[in-house]
Protein backbone atom coordinates (compact mmCIF):
# COMPACT_ATOMS: atom_id res chain seq x y z
CA UNK A 1 0.00 0.00 0.00
CA UNK A 2 1.32 4.10 -0.82
CA UNK A 3 0.56 6.50 1.18
CA UNK A 4 -1.06 10.12 0.14
CA UNK A 5 -1.91 13.07 1.35
CA UNK A 6 -5.74 13.89 -0.94
CA UNK A 7 -7.49 17.34 -1.96
CA UNK A 8 -11.64 16.33 -1.69
CA UNK A 9 -12.68 19.80 -1.75
CA UNK A 10 -11.04 23.02 -2.00
CA UNK A 11 -10.66 25.18 1.54
CA UNK A 12 -10.67 22.35 3.10
CA UNK A 13 -7.08 20.40 4.57
CA UNK A 14 -5.40 16.96 3.06
CA UNK A 15 -6.78 14.37 4.43
CA UNK A 16 -4.06 11.22 4.81
CA UNK A 17 -4.96 8.29 2.71
CA UNK A 18 -3.89 4.61 1.86
CA UNK A 19 -4.17 3.39 -1.37
CA UNK A 20 -2.88 0.58 -3.61
CA UNK A 21 0.52 0.82 -5.11
CA UNK A 22 -0.45 1.71 -8.91
CA UNK A 23 0.84 -0.16 -11.71
CA UNK A 24 2.37 2.19 -14.59
CA UNK A 25 0.76 1.95 -18.09
CA UNK A 26 2.17 2.02 -21.67
CA UNK A 27 4.26 5.21 -21.52
CA UNK A 28 4.48 5.67 -17.73
CA UNK A 29 6.93 5.25 -15.11
CA UNK A 30 5.80 4.25 -11.47
CA UNK A 31 8.12 6.20 -8.72
CA UNK A 32 8.94 6.08 -5.55
CA UNK A 33 8.97 9.43 -4.12
CA UNK A 34 11.94 11.10 -2.27
CA UNK A 35 10.81 13.99 -1.98
CA UNK A 36 8.20 16.90 -3.27
CA UNK A 37 8.29 20.68 -2.46
CA UNK A 38 5.54 22.40 -2.27
CA UNK A 39 4.67 25.06 -4.44
CA UNK A 40 2.94 28.23 -4.27
CA UNK A 41 0.90 26.95 -6.59
CA UNK A 42 -0.07 23.91 -4.76
CA UNK A 43 -1.34 26.32 -2.13
CA UNK A 44 -3.49 28.01 -5.49
CA UNK A 45 -5.24 24.23 -5.96
CA UNK A 46 -5.89 23.68 -2.31
CA UNK A 47 -7.48 26.81 -1.75
CA UNK A 48 -9.49 26.95 -4.85
CA UNK A 49 -8.00 29.78 -6.21
CA UNK A 50 -7.58 27.80 -9.52
CA UNK A 51 -10.75 26.28 -10.92
CA UNK A 52 -10.30 22.84 -9.85
CA UNK A 53 -10.69 20.20 -12.88
CA UNK A 54 -10.39 16.61 -10.85
CA UNK A 55 -11.29 15.76 -7.25
CA UNK A 56 -10.18 13.78 -5.13
CA UNK A 57 -6.38 14.91 -6.47
CA UNK A 58 -3.36 14.51 -4.97
CA UNK A 59 -1.01 17.82 -4.88
CA UNK A 60 2.62 18.35 -5.67
CA UNK A 61 4.34 18.79 -8.88
CA UNK A 62 8.16 19.82 -7.27
CA UNK A 63 9.01 15.79 -7.62
CA UNK A 64 12.27 13.57 -7.26
CA UNK A 65 11.49 9.92 -7.90
CA UNK A 66 13.25 6.79 -8.36
CA UNK A 67 11.81 4.56 -11.16
CA UNK A 68 10.69 1.48 -9.80
CA UNK A 69 8.47 0.28 -12.76
CA UNK A 70 8.14 0.84 -16.21
CA UNK A 71 5.01 0.96 -18.57
CA UNK A 72 5.17 -0.81 -22.26
CA UNK A 73 6.96 1.48 -24.75
CA UNK A 74 9.44 3.22 -22.56
CA UNK A 75 12.76 3.82 -23.58
CA UNK A 76 15.45 5.99 -22.34
CA UNK A 77 15.02 5.03 -18.14
CA UNK A 78 15.78 1.72 -16.10
CA UNK A 79 15.12 0.79 -12.62
CA UNK A 80 16.77 2.86 -9.97
CA UNK A 81 17.12 6.14 -12.12
CA UNK A 82 16.20 9.34 -10.44
CA UNK A 83 14.31 11.45 -12.77
CA UNK A 84 12.37 14.64 -11.97
CA UNK A 85 8.72 15.45 -12.56
CA UNK A 86 7.07 19.16 -12.94
CA UNK A 87 4.15 20.89 -13.56
CA UNK A 88 3.64 20.05 -16.73
CA UNK A 89 2.57 16.42 -17.21
CA UNK A 90 1.32 15.63 -20.58
CA UNK A 91 0.68 17.83 -23.99
CA UNK A 92 -1.33 16.49 -27.11
CA UNK A 93 1.81 17.05 -29.35
CA UNK A 94 -0.96 18.09 -32.38
CA UNK A 95 -2.19 21.11 -31.83
CA UNK A 96 -0.97 24.44 -32.97
CA UNK A 97 0.95 25.55 -30.25
CA UNK A 98 2.19 22.04 -29.84
CA UNK A 99 3.38 22.02 -33.33
CA UNK A 100 4.88 25.46 -33.17
CA UNK A 101 7.74 24.44 -30.30
CA UNK A 102 5.01 25.90 -27.33
CA UNK A 103 4.02 23.22 -25.74
CA UNK A 104 3.35 25.14 -22.98
CA UNK A 105 0.66 27.08 -24.15
CA UNK A 106 -0.91 23.65 -25.35
CA UNK A 107 -4.71 23.74 -25.81
CA UNK A 108 -5.32 20.66 -24.01
CA UNK A 109 -2.67 19.85 -21.41
CA UNK A 110 -2.33 17.68 -18.22
CA UNK A 111 -0.53 19.42 -15.00
CA UNK A 112 0.59 17.26 -12.28
CA UNK A 113 -0.85 17.76 -9.11
CA UNK A 114 -3.87 19.32 -10.70
CA UNK A 115 -5.44 17.70 -13.54
CA UNK A 116 -3.40 14.08 -12.37
CA UNK A 117 -2.36 12.94 -9.07
CA UNK A 118 0.96 14.79 -7.76
CA UNK A 119 3.82 13.94 -5.14
CA UNK A 120 2.82 14.43 -2.08
CA UNK A 121 2.38 10.95 -1.86
CA UNK A 122 5.03 7.67 -1.33
CA UNK A 123 4.31 6.61 -5.25
CA UNK A 124 3.56 8.51 -8.45
CA UNK A 125 2.93 7.88 -11.66
CA UNK A 126 3.93 10.01 -14.24
CA UNK A 127 4.07 9.89 -17.98
CA UNK A 128 8.03 8.94 -19.18
CA UNK A 129 8.71 11.41 -21.87
CA UNK A 130 7.92 14.38 -19.39
CA UNK A 131 9.93 13.32 -16.38
CA UNK A 132 13.50 14.74 -16.67
CA UNK A 133 16.54 12.66 -16.02
CA UNK A 134 18.50 13.94 -13.20
CA UNK A 135 21.65 11.75 -14.42
CA UNK A 136 24.74 12.85 -12.10
CA UNK A 137 22.82 15.14 -10.28
CA UNK A 138 25.11 15.53 -7.16
CA UNK A 139 22.43 17.29 -4.73
CA UNK A 140 20.19 15.55 -2.87
CA UNK A 141 16.62 14.70 -3.51
CA UNK A 142 15.29 17.97 -1.20
CA UNK A 143 17.33 19.81 -2.77
CA UNK A 144 16.71 19.07 -6.02
CA UNK A 145 12.78 18.87 -5.43
CA UNK A 146 12.59 23.22 -5.49
CA UNK A 147 14.33 23.13 -9.25
CA UNK A 148 11.20 21.20 -10.64
CA UNK A 149 9.08 24.54 -10.54
CA UNK A 150 10.32 27.37 -8.53
CA UNK A 151 13.60 26.88 -10.69
CA UNK A 152 12.51 26.31 -13.85
CA UNK A 153 9.67 28.76 -13.94
CA UNK A 154 12.32 31.11 -12.34
CA UNK A 155 14.35 30.28 -15.32
CA UNK A 156 11.57 30.62 -17.95
CA UNK A 157 11.12 34.11 -16.24
CA UNK A 158 14.43 34.96 -16.43
CA UNK A 159 14.86 34.34 -20.24
CA UNK A 160 11.46 36.49 -20.78
CA UNK A 161 12.96 39.52 -18.91
CA UNK A 162 15.28 39.57 -21.84
CA UNK A 163 18.99 38.40 -22.75
CA UNK A 164 20.14 42.25 -22.29
CA UNK A 165 19.14 42.41 -18.89
CA UNK A 166 21.32 43.84 -16.81
CA UNK A 167 19.65 45.41 -13.69
CA UNK A 168 16.90 43.10 -12.50
CA UNK A 169 14.29 43.23 -9.94
CA UNK A 170 12.58 40.11 -8.06
CA UNK A 171 9.16 41.32 -6.39
CA UNK A 172 8.54 38.31 -3.84
CA UNK A 173 11.46 37.01 -2.56
CA UNK A 174 10.90 32.83 -1.83
CA UNK A 175 11.40 29.63 -3.35
CA UNK A 176 11.45 30.92 -6.97
CA UNK A 177 13.18 34.22 -6.31
CA UNK A 178 16.04 32.41 -4.28
CA UNK A 179 17.21 30.43 -6.81
CA UNK A 180 16.72 32.80 -9.58
CA UNK A 181 18.65 35.59 -8.18
CA UNK A 182 21.78 32.73 -8.18
CA UNK A 183 21.43 32.26 -11.66
CA UNK A 184 21.26 35.77 -12.28
CA UNK A 185 24.35 36.90 -10.42
CA UNK A 186 26.27 33.88 -12.00
CA UNK A 187 25.15 35.37 -15.28
CA UNK A 188 26.69 39.02 -14.43
CA UNK A 189 23.93 40.71 -13.99
CA UNK A 190 22.65 42.99 -10.56
CA UNK A 191 19.80 41.94 -8.30
CA UNK A 192 17.38 43.91 -6.46
CA UNK A 193 14.75 42.38 -4.27
CA UNK A 194 11.86 43.36 -3.08
CA UNK A 195 9.95 42.22 -0.29
CA UNK A 196 7.02 42.58 2.19
CA UNK A 197 7.31 45.77 4.40
CA UNK A 198 9.33 45.18 7.24
CA UNK A 199 10.54 41.66 6.14
CA UNK A 200 14.25 42.69 7.63
CA UNK A 201 15.29 38.91 7.70
CA UNK A 202 14.04 37.97 3.81
CA UNK A 203 16.06 41.36 3.00
CA UNK A 204 19.59 40.00 4.37
CA UNK A 205 18.54 36.20 2.90
CA UNK A 206 18.87 38.15 -0.09
CA UNK A 207 21.50 39.98 0.14
CA UNK A 208 23.60 36.80 1.28
CA UNK A 209 22.59 35.80 -2.16
CA UNK A 210 24.12 38.47 -3.88
CA UNK A 211 21.92 40.79 -4.54
CA UNK A 212 23.21 44.13 -4.51
CA UNK A 213 20.11 45.82 -3.00
CA UNK A 214 16.67 44.71 -1.19
CA UNK A 215 14.26 46.42 0.36
CA UNK A 216 10.58 46.67 0.32
CA UNK A 217 8.37 46.21 -2.46
CA UNK A 218 6.72 49.57 -2.31
CA UNK A 219 10.42 51.57 -2.58
CA UNK A 220 11.84 52.72 -5.35
CA UNK A 221 15.48 51.08 -6.42
CA UNK A 222 18.41 52.77 -6.35
CA UNK A 223 18.97 52.57 -9.33
CA UNK A 224 15.76 52.27 -12.95
CA UNK A 225 15.46 48.55 -13.29
CA UNK A 226 15.87 46.88 -17.10
CA UNK A 227 13.68 44.17 -16.42
CA UNK A 228 11.52 43.11 -13.25
CA UNK A 229 9.97 39.61 -12.29
CA UNK A 230 6.93 39.50 -9.96
CA UNK A 231 7.19 36.02 -8.66
CA UNK A 232 4.33 37.41 -5.59
CA UNK A 233 1.16 36.71 -6.17
CA UNK A 234 0.06 40.04 -5.41
CA UNK A 235 -1.59 42.25 -8.21
CA UNK A 236 -0.81 45.95 -6.62
CA UNK A 237 3.05 44.65 -7.69
CA UNK A 238 2.64 45.63 -11.08
CA UNK A 239 2.27 49.10 -11.06
CA UNK A 240 5.10 49.49 -8.45
CA UNK A 241 6.93 47.25 -10.92
CA UNK A 242 6.01 48.96 -14.03
CA UNK A 243 7.37 52.28 -11.91
CA UNK A 244 10.91 50.95 -11.44
CA UNK A 245 11.49 49.82 -14.89
CA UNK A 246 13.30 52.33 -17.27
CA UNK A 247 11.87 53.25 -20.28
CA UNK A 248 11.68 50.13 -22.72
CA UNK A 249 11.72 48.44 -19.63
CA UNK A 250 9.87 44.92 -19.18
CA UNK A 251 8.11 43.62 -16.14
CA UNK A 252 7.21 40.10 -15.90
CA UNK A 253 4.38 38.23 -13.99
CA UNK A 254 5.92 34.79 -13.25
CA UNK A 255 2.80 32.98 -11.32
CA UNK A 256 -0.12 31.13 -12.73
CA UNK A 257 -2.32 32.90 -10.61
CA UNK A 258 -2.36 36.89 -9.28
CA UNK A 259 -4.68 38.75 -7.58
CA UNK A 260 -6.60 41.76 -9.44
CA UNK A 261 -4.25 44.44 -10.96
CA UNK A 262 -5.17 47.60 -9.86
CA UNK A 263 -6.08 50.30 -12.43
CA UNK A 264 -3.30 52.91 -13.17
CA UNK A 265 -2.21 55.42 -15.28
CA UNK A 266 -0.83 55.09 -18.95
CA UNK A 267 1.96 57.02 -18.39
CA UNK A 268 3.30 54.05 -16.64
CA UNK A 269 3.33 52.01 -19.27
CA UNK A 270 4.03 54.05 -22.00
CA UNK A 271 7.53 55.08 -23.09
CA UNK A 272 7.62 51.55 -24.67
CA UNK A 273 7.53 49.50 -20.95
CA UNK A 274 5.80 45.45 -21.82
CA UNK A 275 4.02 43.56 -19.43
CA UNK A 276 4.10 39.95 -20.17
CA UNK A 277 3.24 36.80 -18.65
CA UNK A 278 5.15 33.29 -18.33
CA UNK A 279 2.77 30.93 -18.44
CA UNK A 280 4.00 26.88 -17.06
CA UNK A 281 7.05 25.78 -19.13
CA UNK A 282 8.88 23.71 -22.07
CA UNK A 283 10.80 20.39 -21.44
CA UNK A 284 13.22 22.08 -23.45
CA UNK A 285 12.98 24.51 -20.17
CA UNK A 286 13.98 21.84 -18.05
CA UNK A 287 17.29 20.56 -20.10
CA UNK A 288 18.45 24.36 -19.90
CA UNK A 289 17.58 24.87 -16.37
CA UNK A 290 19.61 21.33 -15.38
CA UNK A 291 22.08 22.25 -17.44
CA UNK A 292 22.56 25.87 -15.79
CA UNK A 293 22.57 24.03 -12.52
CA UNK A 294 25.07 21.48 -13.35
CA UNK A 295 27.38 24.58 -14.35
CA UNK A 296 26.76 26.83 -11.29
CA UNK A 297 24.98 24.91 -8.35
CA UNK A 298 23.08 26.75 -6.38
CA UNK A 299 22.61 27.11 -2.48
CA UNK A 300 18.87 25.51 -2.37
CA UNK A 301 17.48 26.49 1.03
CA UNK A 302 14.83 24.27 1.95
CA UNK A 303 12.49 23.24 5.25
CA UNK A 304 11.61 19.90 5.19
CA UNK A 305 8.59 18.02 6.33
CA UNK A 306 7.29 14.79 7.01
CA UNK A 307 4.55 13.72 4.16
CA UNK A 308 1.55 13.56 6.80
CA UNK A 309 3.01 17.70 7.94
CA UNK A 310 1.47 18.71 4.36
CA UNK A 311 -1.05 20.45 5.76
CA UNK A 312 1.09 22.29 7.90
CA UNK A 313 4.10 22.85 5.22
CA UNK A 314 0.98 24.73 3.34
CA UNK A 315 0.77 26.83 6.50
CA UNK A 316 3.72 28.15 6.83
CA UNK A 317 3.78 28.52 2.96
CA UNK A 318 1.09 30.70 3.20
CA UNK A 319 2.06 32.81 5.79
CA UNK A 320 5.19 33.28 4.65
CA UNK A 321 7.28 31.63 7.57
CA UNK A 322 9.26 29.64 4.77
CA UNK A 323 13.16 30.83 3.92
CA UNK A 324 13.78 29.21 0.81
CA UNK A 325 11.45 26.13 -0.23
CA UNK A 326 8.95 23.78 2.05
CA UNK A 327 9.66 20.12 1.05
CA UNK A 328 8.12 16.76 1.89
CA UNK A 329 10.01 13.73 2.65
CA UNK A 330 7.67 10.52 2.31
Amino acid sequence: MMQAMVLHAPGQPLRLERRPIPLPAAGELRLRVLACAVCRTDLHVVDGDLPLRTLPVVPGHEIVGEVEAIGDGVNGHAIGDRVGVPWLGHTCGHCAFCMAGRENLCDTPRFTGYDRDGGFASHVVAEADFCLPLGDATLDAAHIAPLMCAGLIGWRSLKAAGEGVQRLGLYGFGAAAHLIAQVAVAQGREVYAFTRAGDAAGQAFARSLGAVWAGASDEAPPERLDAAIIFAPAGPLVPLALQAVRKGGRVVCGGIHMSDIPAFPYRLLWEERELVSVANLTRADGREFLDIVRQHPPQVHVTTYALQQANEAMADLRAGRIEGAAVLIP
